[in-house]
Formats: structure tokens, C-alpha cells, sequence
């Protein structure tokens, strides 16, 4: 056995939060992917069927009271809010990511524009997930706004009186660079304008302090990190102060302060259920509900404190492990500007991706060149890292 194989069994044997990976359905298969779809909790089969069977089957639409389908938006809504930082009452689960990133930044626009109508600039994260540029190339064009991106290290720089609104990524999808909320944000504020985060790759990896740093508008998925299943609903954040101002580009029923009077006038729900739309998704929301059970007694510094300790022990692998100029790191050193996962550059990454998979190894491939590796600190051992940096240079070899 070698060193550091010797060094990964100490660490998982030490590791508070080992116990948690019994709570999930796994395989000898080393999963690296959580950053795309997080792996499935043991509990989620059988409440989706009692969902399925008693609820749906057996009590039909009385379970819309009975089984609290209802309330489902907000009582999840609050079961995710400690996991980003924030207080209850200002997180609603619903609808996808990008339907949530175009409430969110249509609504920070129409914000800005009830103090200053002469806003008319949104500033977007140049380096995005290719979405939310879409969104917010459509949303500029619904509110006669000009798209500004720009990288987000140059946003402060870019910030002016015309700024009504700036949408960022907490976490790069790409690099896995984390980036700075806290100051961004203030550098936002600063401006008079509205800040939108995209939270996507960072809820459930690392703290967020959304009512700390005075975040005004976030939205997230929930398949990642927080293990929801695929294509699970996203959620919307809005801050309380903002909530009464708040005005949702899709005004639907069910943010209707009365859903079921089914007047032809709009007025729109107090608090966070402003930012519902349609029927929620009762069978996918559940799941999610029942997925979030994995984080009872789970404080989110310890899952950052073992996810950095997990990306530098799979460094450290690499560095031995791999031959050198084999693979470059994308991802930064410094824990301050890092998530969850480790990019790396690589020729043939496709390629090599594929035969890592075939062995056991599962992360993704980024077109060109990145190989990219997702760390859920609920499931992923040291005993893993250091085997995927084993295969991985074997399969460079």
C-alpha cells in the first residue's frame, strides 16, 4: 500500500462525517459527478412511493390538504434556507433554474427602476453557464436594458449609475473558481444597483451567507449538492425587505394572494410565495423534501472544512501520481477562490474521460480540454480521491 493510500484510510477513519455515506445508495463505483447530479438518498424511494401510492393513489386531490402538498414551495423552501444562509420565509422551491434566474433578474431590473428609472444596463457574468447568458440576454432585451458581461473580477470596475441589475456565479462551472460574494455584492450595492447569484454549484458545498452579505435576489438547483434527482425543482431566494416590492415577470395563480377566488385582477401573495407560478411539482418537489433528510444534524462548515480537505488530498494525488505536464489545474490553490471540484486541463480529456468511467472513475468531460471532478463531502471519502488519482494516472500512462 502505498503512502498515500496508507494516509487516505487514516483520514477516512477520523472523517465526522463518514456516517453519511451510508445514507446514500452507492457502489464500488468512485462518483466525482455530484456536481452535475448528486447521487440518491437511500430514504427517497420509498417516500416517492408512499407519495405515489397513499397520496396520490389512495387520498387524490385531498392530499393537497391533508398531505400539505400545498405549503410544499415554502415548507422546502425553508429546509434549503440554512444550507444558503438565509433566514425562514424567503426561499421558495418551484420551477426550473432558468425560469428562476429570468424572475430574479427581471425583477431586480424592475427594482432599481422604482427609485431610478434611468437604470438601464445589466451586468453579467461573461464566463457563465451558457443559460443564464441566454436569460439575461432576454431579459435585457424585455426591459430595453443594454447586456454588459464582463468577467466577474472586473465587475467593480464596470459598476455606474446606469446599472440597474448584475447576475453572477457563485462557483464557475468550468473551473470550479469560487468567487467573491461578499465584496461583489457590497461593490453592487455601492452602485445602487440589485445583485442576482446563480448558487448552482455552491448550495451544499460550501457556505453562502445570503442574509449576511446582504444578498438581494439568488436562485440554485437542487440536483447537485443537495441531491434532489434529476432535474429536480430549483428555488428562488428574495430578501425580506425586498419581498413586498418584489414584481415577478410571470405573475401566476399560484402566487395569487387568493389562488382559489380566481379573480381576473392580479394581486400578487406576501412573502416568498410572490415568486410561485403554476402548480408545483408535487412528485419531484417530495422527492427533494425527502432528499434533504441527509442533512439533519449536518452543519455546512463542516462539509466545507472536509471538501477542501478532500480537493487538496486529490491535488496532492495528482501531483504524485500523475506524469508531469500530463494535466493542468484550472481550479485555484487558494480555499478562498475554491469549490467543490478540481478542473483540469487536458488534450484528449473526451477521451480520457470515457476510459476513467470504464474503470470506475466517474467525473465529466468539458469541451475542449477540461476534465472536471465534483467532491459532495456526504458520500466522498479519501479512500476515493486517492483512487481516482490513481486510475487517472494510469489511464495517462
Amino acid at each position: 500500500m502505498s503512502e498515500l493510500a496508507a494516509r487516505a484510510e487514516k483520514l477516512d477513519a477520523t472523517d465526522e462525517l463518514g456516517g453519511k455515506r451510508g445514507e446514500f445508495v452507492l457502489d464500488d463505483v468512485v462518483y466525482l459527478d455530484g456536481n452535475s447530479l448528486g447521487a440518491l438518498p437511500a430514504v427517497v424511494p420509498g417516500r416517492v412511493e408512499d407519495v405515489v401510492r397513499r397520496q396520490w393513489g389512495e387520498l387524490r386531490i385531498r392530499s393537497w390538504e391533508e398531505s400539505d402538498w400545498w405549503t410544499a414551495p415554502e415548507r422546502i423552501g425553508d429546509r434549503i434556507a440554512p444550507l444558503v444562509g438565509a433566514a425562514p420565509g424567503q426561499v421558495v422551491v418551484g420551477d426550473s433554474t432558468s425560469v428562476n434566474v429570468f424572475k430574479a433578474l427581471v425583477g431586480a431590473v424592475r427594482l432599481a427602476r422604482l427609485t431610478d428609472p434611468a437604470r438601464d444596463e445589466i451586468v453579467v457574468d461573461a464566463t457563465t453557464f451558457p443559460t443564464d447568458g441566454y436569460i439575461a440576454e432576454s431579459a435585457a432585451r424585455l426591459t430595453g436594458c443594454t447586456l454588459r458581461p464582463v468577467a466577474p473580477a472586473d465587475v467593480p470596475a464596470v459598476l455606474g449609475d446606469r446599472t440597474a441589475a448584475v447576475l453572477l456565479n457563485h462557483v464557475d462551472y468550468r473551473t470550479g473558481r469560487l468567487h467573491d460574494l461578499p465584496g461583489l455584492t457590497a461593490a453592487v450595492h455601492a452602485a445602487g444597483a440589485y445583485a442576482v447569484w446563480d448558487l448552482c454549484h455552491s448550495a451544499g458545498a460550501l457556505p453562502v451567507g445570503l442574509d449576511e452579505h446582504g444578498v438581494d435576489l439568488a436562485v440554485g438547483c437542487t440536483y447537485k449538492y443537495l441531491n434532489g434527482g434529476p432535474g429536480s425543482p430549483a428555488y428562488l431566494y428574495v430578501r425580506r425587505e425586498l419581498q413586498d416590492r418584489f414584481d415577478s415577470p410571470l405573475p401566476g395563480w399560484n402566487s395569487h394572494a387568493e389562488p382559489f377566488g380566481m379573480r381576473t385582477d392580479y394581486e400578487p401573495a406576501s412573502g416568498a410565495p410572490r415568486g410561485r407560478v403554476g402548480t408545483p411539482d408535487i412528485l419531484s418537489m417530495l422527492a427533494l423534501e425527502a432528499a434533504l433528510d441527509v442533512w439533519d444534524g449536518v452543519s455546512v462548515e463542516a462539509v466545507r472544512a472536509k471538501s477542501l480537505a478532500l480537493t487538496d488530498f486529490f491535488l496532492e494525488c495528482v501531483a504524485e501520481y500523475v506524469p508531469a505536464g500530463r494535466v493542468a489545474c484550472l481550479t485555484p490553490v487558494a480555499h478562498e477562490e475554491r469549490g467543490s471540484q478540481i478542473a483540469l486541463r487536458c488534450d484528449d480529456a473526451g477521451d480520457v474521460m470515457k476510459r476513467l468511467i470504464e474503470q470506475g472513475v466517474v467525473g465529466d468531460f468539458r469541451a475542449p480540454d477540461v476534465l472536471r471532478f465534483g467532491f459532495t463531502p456526504l458520500y466522498v471519502g479519501f479512500a476515493d480521491v486517492e483512487r481516482a488519482a490513481r486510475v487517472l494516472a494510469r489511464t495517462l500512462a
